[in-house]
């Protein structure tokens, strides 16, 4: 049964996830303060974090920036009553896969964690498939990305990109169709938060990312995967 760990205050919030993700068959764990999230992070390895941004003893951006600085690509998800886009493009660069404004429907957060989860979880599909030459290799059963013959580990928002424009090379697609096909649902937020996670993806895979060669950026279209597949 997979963990979720749920960091919020609001003993309320608390109880109502508590309450749907049972009903969903996942296990939750629960923490208040940063200093309990961490601890429980490090001793169950959950598989999503849910933990609201203004928290007893540090932040949301705080704690993004503790569980990336521990290389852990669980992916992340965001409760906030009060976050502008600014802090919203912010914990994105941090790390945060998602977020969701306050107040919301615990179904539908229920729906934004299984999608998370089905875009890291492996799938039946052809061996490794590379491209430029052999610069890009990705192992799509494995969910495992290779550059340079170096492993990347990447979040599952990060590998929802590279695997959504690898589908196509060359081909541009929007910031609107990637942060949907990413997402797995309809997401109706801020569309050039996609930005935030490129310029993620790029510091893992590119060799200099303020001149990205393999994934692109087309002006006024949105993203490409600079490089051919090989034969």
């Amino acid at each position: 049964m997979d963990t979720i760990l749920v960091i919020d205050g609001d003993l309320a919030v608390q109880r109502a996830l508590r309450r749907t993700f049972a009903d969903s068959r996942f296990a939750v764990a629960e923490a208040r303060d940063c200093r309990s999230a961490v601890q429980i992070f490090d001793t169950i390895a959950p598989r999503v974090v849910i933990m609201e941004m203004l928290l007893p003893g540090g932040c949301g951006a705080d704690l993004c920036r503790l569980i990336r600085s521990k290389s852990s690509t669980v992916p992340i998800i965001v409760l906030s009553s009060d976050c502008d886009e600014v802090d919203k493009v912010l914990l994105l660069e941090l790390g945060a896969d998602d977020y969701v404004t306050k107040p919301f429907s615990p179904r539908e957060l229920v729906l934004r964690v299984q999608a998370i989860l089905r875009r890291g979880a492996p799938v039946a599909a052809p061996g490794p498939v590379s491209y430029g030459g052999g610069v890009l290799l990705i192992d799509t059963p494995r969910r495992q990305v290779v550059v340079r013959g170096a492993a990347a580990d990447l979040t599952p928002t990060e590998w929802g990109i590279l695997g959504a424009l690898a589908t196509v090379p060359g081909r541009v697609y929007s910031r609107f169709e990637l942060i949907n096909r990413v997402r797995g649902y309809e997401f109706e937020g801020y569309e050039r938060t996609i930005d935030s996670h490129v310029k993620n993806l790029r510091r893992k895979i590119e060799q200099d990312p303020g001149h990205p060669q393999i994934v692109q950026t087309v002006l006024g279209g949105g993203y490409r995967l600079g490089l051919t597949r090989d034969d």
